[in-house]
């Protein structure tokens, strides 16, 4: 059916870009504690191609989707969030042990010299010398110091690591003393941990100590337990200044979708050449594009080629290099050698002579062979085995610079043949075939005449002066017949 196929591009490029942010829920699956800062970047592309026939043309669409997950990972710090400077607890329970945070068992708040090497002040001693279970879980237990701090305004919610310190002083080696901390999520458990600082029979002294505990998911909660035992009844373990940090990890994800949309139409051959030109012009002379479903068209401007004769010449001279050599042309003119001689010899009538006729015979004899002699040059002249002669062909012959022109205005453009550029370029081959270029280089200097000497002479017209008068004449008649006639 069909005899030309004809194929048109037409290509409508939609860009959308679709960024969005959001918070991943996990830093990664089942992955407890902090996770390590970067940005992690990954590119995922699907490409769907639809086909539609509408009879006049088939639209085939592919729609390429590539989506780019950018994720990036920070650790925050929350602070001491025992520090009361930090709005996460009231005065009365905060880390620096001014006031009992409350508990179980008996406990007492010393200051100055009975703080040991804590300060001069305040700090919480244990004194209670029981062996049961605190409230966290916790054996060996006389007293607690209990505290419950609310930190959902940090929006944990991808794990991290509570960090904890503890100035302590155990002057009694038979004492012990402990440090438990448990994070939740609502009424559920995130972690729990409890770290024994100073076991009975261990003589420390005065020492500081720091620890952690990791998590995952989401934390709102947190519950610090100081406990331990006094055994002698003497001087409990002492502790002071605790502080309780929390690192989270916060993960930002943005995922930018870049959907491109490429409609390649095939056309069963319904526009005539006329209009198909037009279309590929349209798409060759324009950026198209689209915005907010509106295509615009912008016209592209041509490259302007500097033509300039140096230009011209030096193209035509690598043009002349790769031309081969023109073969001359010989024509070969077949002279026709006409053999006007007859070689064929007159039959010659022998007659008996008579005696009597001898002179005659003789006569005709010398006839003969004078004929014979003058054929022969003839015959010279008419040699079969001459060559015949070269005649030259009355053809121009076509210089290799005529060629390497010819291309240069063949390699012309047909929609760009009448620009400035192209005719510059016509006419600078034309001059330089024409070998004009010294044309105007042998001037003939004409000197101007000097003219002074006819300006300054003054002409006599001897009748001048009767023609004004006249002239006069002529005006008072005129203005003496209007008086008149007025009056």
């Amino acid at each position: 059916m069909k005899k030309e196929d004809i194929f048109i591009w037409a290509i409508i490029l939609s860009i959308l870009i679709l960024p969005f942010s959001l918070k991943a829920n996990t830093c990664l699956p089942d992955v407890e504690g902090l996770c390590i800062p970067g940005v992690t970047i990954t590119e995922d592309t699907q490409i769907d191609i639809t086909e539609e026939d509408k009879g006049t043309e088939i639209i085939t669409t592919t729609t390429t989707t590539v989506t780019t997950t950018t994720t990036t990972v920070t650790n925050e710090d929350s602070g001491d969030i025992l520090d009361g400077d930090n709005d996460y607890v009231s005065t009365s329970k905060e880390g620096d042990m001014d006031i009992d945070w409350g508990g179980q068992g008996p406990a007492s708040m010393p200051s100055g010299n009975s703080c040991g090497q804590l300060g001069i002040d305040k700090c919480a001693m244990i004194t209670g010398s029981g062996n049961s279970t605190s409230t966290m879980g916790v054996d060996g237990m006389g007293t607690t110091f209990f505290n419950t701090i609310d930190i959902s305004d940090l929006q944990i919610d991808n794990g991290g690591e509570v960090k904890y310190s503890i100035e302590v002083d155990k002057q009694d080696a038979q004492d012990r003393i402990y440090m438990h901390v448990s994070g939740f999520n609502g009424t559920t458990s995130v972690f729990s941990g409890t770290d024994v600082l100073s076991e009975s029979g261990v003589s420390t002294g005065y020492q500081s100590y720091n620890g952690s505990f990791n998590f995952s998911g989401i934390l709102d909660k947190i519950i610090v337990e100081v406990g331990g035992r006094d055994i002698n009844m003497a001087i409990g373990p002492m502790f002071d200044d605790v502080s309780i940090n929390v690192f989270y990890n916060v993960i930002n994800t943005i995922v930018t979708q870049h959907i491109t949309t490429l409609e390649e139409i095939y056309y069963l051959d319904i526009f005539n050449p006329v209009e198909l030109d037009f279309v590929e012009e349209v798409f060759e002379y324009n950026d198209i594009s689209m915005e907010e479903g509106e295509i615009s068209f912008t016209p592209v401007e041509p490259e302007v080629e500097d033509v300039t004769l140096a230009s011209v010449e030096l193209e035509i001279a690598e043009i002349e290099i790769n031309l081969p050599e023109p073969e001359p042309e010989i024509v070969e003119v077949e002279t026709e050698l006409e053999m006007e001689i007859e070689m064929e010899m007159e039959e010659i009538v022998v007659v008996e002579p008579e005696p009597e006729e001898e002179t005659i015979e003789e006569s005709q004899e010398e006839p003969q062979e004078s004929e014979q002699k003058e054929l022969q040059p003839k015959e010279k002249e008419k040699d079969p085995e001459e060559k015949p002669k070269e005649e030259k062909s009355s053809k121009p012959k076509v210089t290799k610079k005529e060629k390497a022109a010819t291309k240069i205005v063949k390699k012309i453009d047909d929609k760009a043949r009448y620009d400035d550029a192209a005719q510059t370029k016509t006419l600078i081959v034309m001059q330089i075939l024409g070998n004009t270029k010294t044309f105007f280089d042998s001037q003939a200097y004409i000197q101007d005449t000097n003219v002074t000497e006819y300006l300054n002479k003054t002409i006599d017209d001897p009748y001048g002066m009767l023609f004004n008068k006249a002239q006069n004449e002529t005006m008072n008649d005129m203005v003496n017949s209007q008086w008149l006639k007025s009056q």
